[in-house]
């Protein structure tokens, strides 16, 4: 599954009975002195489609059947603060989500923390999604990544997230019902920027999910997740990306979209639609 104008404050003691002569010469910090970097930062967006690791996440319509049309807009925002230049962060992600009953908001929390290893900028951390309507699924994740970045061939990160919860986004776990468990269920991402002109960037990322034994038992099959797209910066913290993104093994994951009426020849009607479906997006973010 990681974002943004800020706000930095700071307390300064007040210094007591310091030399006369010492003050006169401590030197002024230079006009051209480089700012703190923010510790408060946010982000909007709006999409015409949120996909998940691939799939869809608006997928219930008004008769309780899937929803297979083309646009599902969304609306999402975040906040990150960075504890200074620890390297420690937390964070919050949200999104108006419609594939639980009951549910209709992802609220996402997190923390970790930053540091360079050489030439590699890594980041440890855990991560929980959150679905207050129905905690069906809610799922908790630990993480690492490593990205390097090269100023001519871009940016590439590579990151591993690993379940911790017996729970998982209501395939399997307790709240789920199933009575499996989704504990261990991996996913790996590699991910690559580039800005190919001024103010146009290409991104894109290939991901991979390993389901556990339990989910596999009811017929899920682990698959690769894909996104290619390019975002223009209009400048302001205001860009919008267009992108396809998709995943594979899409029958494996297929549900109805109405009732089917079983005969000798098999059902007739509810005809199969895949969350996995590949689909064109288009996301306008504003960074504050």
């Amino acid at each position: 599954m990681m974002h943004r104008k800020s706000v930095q404050i700071l307390a300064m003691g007040a210094l007591v009975a310091l030399p006369m002569l010492a003050s006169a010469q401590t030197a002024a910090p230079a006009a051209d002195a480089t700012p703190p970097a923010p510790n408060l930062t946010g982000n909007l967006e709006i999409t015409t489609n949120y996909k998940f690791r691939g799939q869809d996440q608006d997928m219930i319509s008004n008769h309780s059947y899937a929803k297979d049309s083309y646009f599902k807009p969304a609306v999402q925002g975040g906040l990150d603060y960075a504890f200074g230049d620890s390297g420690f962060y937390v964070g919050n992600w949200n999104s108006s989500v419609n594939w639980l009953a009951g549910n209709s908001v992802e609220m996402d929390f997190y923390g970790g923390y930053k540091f360079n290893l050489g030439a590699f900028a890594m980041d440890v951390g855990a991560y929980t999604y959150y679905y207050p309507g129905n905690t069906a699924g809610n799922t908790t994740e630990l993480y690492i990544g490593t990205t390097y970045t090269n100023e001519q061939i871009g940016a590439f990160t590579l990151k591993y997230n690993g379940t911790v919860s017996n729970d998982y986004f209501n395939y399997a776990g307790r709240r789920a019902g199933s009575g499996l468990s989704g504990q261990g269920t991996g996913y790996l991402n590699l991910g690559y920027t580039k800005e190919i002109v001024p103010k146009v960037t290409l991104k894109a990322n290939v991901g991979y999910t390993f389901f556990t034994s339990d989910i596999k038992s009811l017929g899920y099959k682990d698959y690769c997740d894909y996104l290619l797209g390019v975002s223009y910066d209009f400048g302001n913290g205001l860009s919008l990306m267009g992108s396809v993104q998709g995943g594979t093994q899409q029958d494996a994951f297929n549900v109805p979209t109405g009732p089917s009426i079983p005969t000798v020849f098999g059902p007739i009607g509810g005809n199969p639609y895949s969350p996995n479906a590949t689909r064109f997006i288009l996301t306008l973010t504003k960074t504050l």
